[in-house]
């Protein structure tokens, strides 16, 4: 009696043993989550008390919270990039966002010299600089590189990366829905389209299957839930780029009658816009319902990240400075969450500073695959921090947005090096330095005190920029 209890004991000990072994060789997969213009106080987990985001809270508790998580830059389409390439926008001379319907397109396909679209100045000072319209095709793609080491790879919603011949499957994605060459939806209600010069634009690719009533982001929801159940016997990895909290501000209807009546925070008071933040995280819950009913939740990273601070017209990201566009915090900080059970210690708050170019590196590095020096990444791998093995990544951080935007954004570089920040203008006042770590919401310019620490940032920021072929806007000569 004894030996059989013995022997049942020696087998279930190296049925678990074996099991363990499988689960640590095993490659894990990869959903990742993009919402568009998220700020970075506009969840639960980093001090919103009006916007609800309970799935989204528990991501945090159950991964690693970044609050030092960065975009590489203050709109779309250039931090966009920079997650597909693990590249600097300056490197690939993607440095704003990529107009819809662009000069020189016809309907979405290129048509002429159309690889750039001059950014006007709003002011005579300096010239405009061109901006790519498209990721070239021969960018090594993190989807390219997945693929190599048996990666099905999906990409869901928003891409803005350039027009049809750009899309996600010509760049290494297997399989894509809910793309169009627009950086914003029709519309959030079906069947999402709308009139632009006498011409209807709809999002074709959702128009099959279309349920009556669906709200864009439901849609986009079941489109991840579909993929990740008919891809559960692969290695896979999903981009899920919802085009939500994006204007159009076009809020679930059902939803507004609660948020109207909940008392209004300090710093955010829209029920619309808190509307559509909940619908986002009510469609994350389904996605980790999902993984967790098909037992797939232990062997799945799942990240969670905005491509740039929230819109200032819709939110506030106070303590935050200012918000999307701006080269303040606002701009530029972003909530990032990255869960994945028994690889990486839950409940962790990192105050490392990371950006959207250290997750080419970091996906590789989880997936076993070395890159070349030739591919030029810019990016760290970040598993050593979440797995506490190392204490920081000891780089300096760069953005470069050489546009103007809007009636107060002019050209501007930025470096962070340590708690230090260096804001570079190519118009009006030359340069301004905070202190982080003292001074979150850069209140207190220190560049007119510290005229030393300018000029050693600036000699790296100068340094960086040659590095990566910046370009830089110039003075205009007027002619007499």
């Amino acid at each position: 009696m004894h030996r059989k209890i013995f022997n049942h004991v020696v087998v279930v000990l190296l049925l678990s043993f074996l099991t363990s072994c499988a689960y640590r060789n095993q490659k894990p997969n990869i959903v990742f989550i993009v919402v568009d213009d998220l700020g970075w106080t506009d969840t639960g987990f980093n001090g919103s008390s009006y916007y609800e985001t309970p799935y989204m809270d528990q991501l945090a508790k159950e991964g690693a919270n970044f609050t030092q998580a960065y975009a590489a830059c203050a709109v779309c389409s250039p931090t966009r990039a920079s997650i597909i390439t693990g590249k600097y926008p300056a490197r690939l001379q993607l440095t704003t966002h990529i107009p819809s319907m662009a000069k020189g397109w016809n309907m979405g396909i290129p048509t002429g010299n159309a690889e750039f679209t001059l950014n006007h100045p709003a002011s005579p000072k300096q010239s405009g600089i061109p901006n790519r319209n498209y990721l070239p095709l021969e960018e090594t793609t993190i989807a390219e590189m997945l693929k190599k080491a048996g990666y099905y790879t999906g990409y869901i919603g928003k891409w803005h990366l350039g027009h049809d011949a750009y899309h996600p499957t010509y760049q290494g994605f297997d399989w894509q829905a809910g793309v169009t060459n627009w950086g914003q939806p029709m519309s959030y209600y079906a069947p999402y389209q709308r009139l632009v010069r006498g011409i209807t634009h709809r999002i074709e690719s959702l128009q099959k299957g279309l349920q009556e009533g669906e709200y864009l982001t439901d849609r986009l929801g079941r489109e991840a839930v579909n993929f990740i159940q008919e891809n559960r016997q692969k290695n896979f990895f999903l981009h899920l780029a919802f085009y939500a909290v994006h204007t159009p501000i076009q809020p679930p209807k059902e939803k507004i009658p609660h948020f109207d009546e909940k008392s209004k925070a300090e710093n955010h008071q829209n029920s619309s816009y808190a509307a559509m933040v909940n619908k986002v995280d009510e469609n994350i819950g389904r996605i980790l319902d999902t993984l967790k009913e098909l037992g797939m939740e232990r062997n799945t990273m799942v990240v969670l990240y905005s491509d740039n601070g929230g819109l200032l017209r819709v939110t506030s990201n106070k303590p935050l400075r200012k918000g999307k566009g701006y080269a303040y915090e606002g701009g530029i900080r972003v909530p990032l969450v990255i869960k994945w059970p028994g690889k990486i210690k839950k409940g962790q708050t990192l105050s490392v500073p990371v950006t959207s170019v250290d997750f080419l590196p970091s996906f590789c590095a989880a997936v076993g695959i070395k890159i070349g020096q030739a591919q030029q990444i810019d990016g760290k791998n970040i598993l050593p921090v979440l797995k506490n093995r190392q204490a920081s990544l000891d780089r300096s951080l760069y953005w470069h947005f050489p546009h103007y935007r809007g009636n107060d954004i002019v050209p501007y570089s930025i470096i962070r090096d340590g708690d230090w920040k260096l804001i570079k203008r190519y118009d009006g006042k030359e340069f301004e330095l905070f202190n982080l770590k003292e001074d979150l919401s850069e209140k207190i310019d220190l560049a007119g005190v510290m005229p030393d620490k300018v000029l050693e940032l600036n000699n790296k920021l100068e340094a960086w920029k040659k590095n990566t072929g910046a370009k830089v806007p110039q003075p205009v000569v007027i002619k007499e």
